[in-house]
C-alpha cells in the first residue's frame, strides 16, 4: 500500500477531519495533488468567490494568492487546529497525527 493510502486510513481512525484549502479550481487542485504523489487529506477549493474562506482564516495574501492552509475539524464541527504555511511548504503528516492524538 502506498504511503499516502496508509496515511488516509490512519486519518480515518480519528474523530476529526483534516482539510486542506486552496484558492485554485478543483481541476487545478487535482493536478497539484497528483504531482505530489497524491495527498492524504481532502483538499477544498476556495475558488468562487475566490478566497472567501482564506480571507476569513487569515491565509489570503494582498497579492491575490493564498498561503497553503490545513485545518483539523473536530466531531462538533469546530476548528481544533489551523496551520497556515508558505505555498512551497508541505507539512509533515506526523505533525497532524500528533494534533489528532491530543484531541
Amino acid at each position: 500500500m502506498p504511503a499516502y493510502e496508509a496515511d488516509l486510513e490512519r486519518f480515518k481512525g480519528y474523530d476529526a477531519q483534516v482539510l486542506g484549502i486552496s484558492i485554485d479550481s478543483v481541476p487545478c487542485n487535482t493536478a497539484w495533488a497528483k504531482s505530489l504523489g497524491n495527498l492524504t487529506y481532502d483538499l477544498l477549493s476556495d475558488f468562487e468567490p475566490k478566497g472567501e474562506v482564506a480571507r476569513k482564516f487569515g491565509a489570503y495574501r494582498k497579492d491575490g494568492f493564498a498561503e497553503r492552509a490545513l485545518f483539523i475539524v473536530d466531531k462538533q464541527g469546530k476548528i481544533a487546529y489551523k496551520d497556515i504555511h508558505e505555498i512551497s511548504d508541505q507539512p509533515d503528516n506526523e505533525d497532524l497525527f500528533e494534533v489528532l492524538r491530543k484531541l
